[in-house]
């Protein structure tokens, strides 16, 4: 943990953070986990796979669209899913080394295996519980703000 009070401490890591979510009840719970543990990050959400894309290509309404630092990707998305999603930025050399955490409803084998296969950073099941989610949410952005050392290239 940092200190507060050490002048020579280095200031905290702010970040964007894409959100990728179709259900607005998930991503209520995310902003909330942002607000409530405080956590300065920036949080764009697109709610389908094409606009993700779009997002991370900065096309048509966003050009002017930041690099997300991470990306929070759930699997079951209309128009595109997110194993398209996924398999779309982990090919494009410009995106590939963006984060990306699969928070999915989803438990089955096959979905964790093709996530990895696909060069998922992690996989996480949602949790039901809304404590349980804020917790999660807080965890990996813990871990991928404070804990792992991103890349900086735009």
């Amino acid at each position: 943990m940092t200190n507060l009070t050490d002048p020579t401490a280095a200031p905290p890591v702010i970040i964007d953070v894409l959100l990728v979510e179709d259900d607005p009840g998930d991503v209520l719970m995310t902003r909330e986990a942002f607000e409530e543990h405080k956590l300065r990050n920036t949080l764009h959400v697109a709610t389908d796979g094409v606009e993700a894309v779009a997002f991370l290509r900065r096309e048509g309404d966003y050009a002017d669209a930041p690099r997300p630092g991470l990306i929070l990707l759930d699997l079951n998305l209309p128009r595109m899913d997110g194993r398209e999603v996924l398999a779309e930025i982990k090919a494009d050399e410009s995106l590939r080394s963006i984060p990306v955490v699969v928070l999915t409803t989803s438990e089955a084998e096959e979905d964790i295996l093709r996530s990895y296969d696909l060069h998922a950073n992690a996989y996480v099941t949602k949790p039901v519980d809304f404590d349980r989610f804020i917790e999660v949410v807080r965890q990996i952005d813990d871990f991928f703000v404070s804990v792992v050392k991103l890349p900086t290239r735009h």
